[in-house]
């Protein structure tokens, strides 16, 4: 009897073994180390390599000025919207896009200017445009381009833009831009191509480039795209992709989202890389780069990493680089 007692307790044991053995390979399995958004190491010297002007499409509405290495100013617009477009401008005043509208802050941080997106509609590019108008593009039911006079709020000049889907107002356009000849590019999202108009709205010259954000004329006359689908094209005027940059140019650093690259005088393109807020949490120790600068060859040069106080400058979106050769 005692041994069968003895036998039954070491079986019972021997179960409970297995049964941690098992609970333990689960709960490992279970919780894979995350893998590495970015190396350790990142080429350049950080917020120090350009002085920039720098806002992002996040929860809220933040824009920073980085010179000599530090934030020099720093802006949140207490709107409810997301920034998609903005520009410093050479007084020092800030003109952006937030989707709900367009407003202008000094350098000082008064609201200069505001424009409400009527009801219903969007705006998420909107830039200067001489001394006393801006345009933009507004999306919506019926979207469109417009030249508004800031000093009255006069509409001058607008006409109706083509889109895929008159009723999906958020994913119709993002960034666009005045070209030298008076034109307008446009990254028109959900057609998947850019198009070049004429201000009396005629249709000049397109090319398709799925998921394009953003859109801007280079000075050899070629345009610069950017795609949510990670790649950034240099485009000629006959359509031919001339330069190409995707994700897999960057081994070891996971990109979500490109929304804009700006090319600089010396020929590298700065190319940034959207975090998303809303869906993904930030990892301490493992965040991803807001934005990396490539050459021609497409070696990384600089890579920004900029999440944690004093310089937590979230995600990016607008870059503008403020070295003191206009990037084109």
């Amino acid at each position: 009897m005692k041994s069968l007692l003895s036998l039954l307790l070491l079986a019972v044991v021997s179960l409970s073994a297995v049964g941690q053995d098992k609970a333990a390979t689960t709960t490992s399995a279970s919780s894979p180390t995350a893998p590495s958004l970015a190396p350790a190491v990142l080429p350049g010297t950080g917020l120090a390599q350009h002085d920039f002007f720098y806002a992002g499409e996040s929860k809220a509405e933040r824009m920073y000025i980085v010179r000599g290495g530090q934030i020099t100013w720093s802006y949140t617009h207490p709107g409810k919207g997301e920034i998609s477009d903005a520009v410093l401008e050479p007084d020092g005043s800030v003109l952006f896009a937030h989707q709900f509208g367009i407003t202008e802050v000094s350098a000082d941080k008064k609201v200069l200017w505001n424009f409400a997106a009527p009801a219903k509609n969007e705006i998420h590019t909107a830039q200067p445009m001489g001394t006393n108008r801006i345009w933009f593009i507004q999306n919506g039911n019926v979207p469109k381009f417009v030249v508004l006079n800031r000093s009255n709020g006069n509409i001058e000049h607008q006409f109706v833009l083509p889109v895929k889907d008159t009723n999906s107002i958020h994913g119709q356009f993002r960034q666009g831009r005045l070209t030298d000849a008076g034109t307008i590019l446009v990254a028109e999202m959900s057609l998947g191509r850019v198009v070049e108009y004429d201000l009396d709205g005629k249709e000049l010259w397109s090319v398709a480039v799925p998921g394009v954000w953003s859109a801007k004329p280079l000075a050899n006359g070629n345009i610069l795209a950017a795609s949510s689908r990670r790649f950034v094209r240099e485009i000629n005027r006959q359509g031919d992709t001339v330069w190409q940059w995707t994700d897999a140019d960057a081994p070891g650093y996971k990109f979500s989202n490109v929304q804009n690259a700006v090319r600089l005088p010396n020929g590298n393109t700065i190319i940034n890389n959207w975090f998303n807020e809303w869906s993904d949490k930030l990892e301490a120790g493992n965040e991803p780069v807001q934005a990396i600068e490539v050459t021609p060859d497409k070696q990384i040069v600089w890579a920004l990493r900029a999440w944690a106080t004093p310089a937590d400058l979230g995600p990016s979106t607008t870059i503008q680089i403020l070295d003191g050769d206009r990037a084109k």
